[in-house]
């Protein structure tokens, strides 16, 4: 076992499983944020799989606490719906998103989106053809194909950098695709393992890598195991 892999092993049991993406739904009467441990077929249709979309690009830059605020007010106007996104006025959008800030960019990058997936026509859509998106970046790429659609592409965002450069298994100089692919050589080619890794991974960094003096107090670090900080 390498140590991407040893890693995922040990967050896995410290935390178990995570349940990610988050879905909004309706309990109780009440619109709140759902998630899945152990249940992977989500998204089952195609209302799930447009939510996480939109919920990965309004997430760019904001903590999720506010992503939500801001589904949820798209639930309310019956907004997250392709159709409907295509003739909503930007006005209403901006004010909808607003909670997740950034909502004169991110109105324009959910239009934008919106056009490129009603072009889909219900289609897979390769990584390259989301890049050319407009708003649309690696991260943001990946975690649409990931958890929206399925597919093999593993997420890396700020908080895989600050562990992983913490524990000296990367080095600060490498581009994201350099990172995302030293993930995917080390790790079985399983969605639930790169599902679960992420949302593993922003778990962790949200108790140990919030400020930098906290750094040294994450138990992986402190493992014997990775005293050495060998590169792998």
């Amino acid at each position: 076992m390498n140590k991407i892999e040893l890693i995922y092993e040990n967050l896995y049991h410290m935390y178990g499983p995570q349940g990610w993406w988050p879905i909004i739904s309706n309990e109780n009467d009440r619109l709140t944020c759902m998630y899945h441990p152990n249940n992977f077929d989500i998204p089952k249709k195609t209302s799930q799989l447009y939510e996480i979309c939109i919920g990965a690009i309004l997430t760019q830059n904001t903590a999720w606490r506010n992503v939500v605020k801001a589904l949820i007010n798209l639930h309310q106007i019956q907004a997250l719906n392709p159709i409907k996104m295509q003739t909503i006025d930007n006005d209403t959008l901006k004010q909808a998103i607003r909670p997740a800030g950034y909502f004169n960019q991110k109105a324009k990058k959910i239009k934008q989106f919106n056009d490129f997936y009603l072009q889909l026509d219900h289609q897979v859509p390769s990584r390259e053809q989301l890049l050319c998106v407009w708003g649309i970046g690696p991260e943001t790429a990946d975690s649409i194909l990931l958890y929206a659609y399925k597919q093999l592409s593993f997420v890396v965002d700020t908080y895989t950098r600050r562990i992983f450069l913490n524990l000296g298994l990367i080095q600060a100089d490498m581009t994201y695709d350099e990172i995302k692919h030293k993930f995917e050589k080390n790790l079985k080619a399983d969605i639930k393992i790169y599902q679960e890794y992420h949302a593993l991974i922003v778990h962790h960094a949200k108790l140990y890598y919030q400020k930098k003096d906290q750094y040294a107090l994450d138990p992986i670090f402190r493992n014997s195991c990775f005293s050495l900080k060998e590169s792998i």
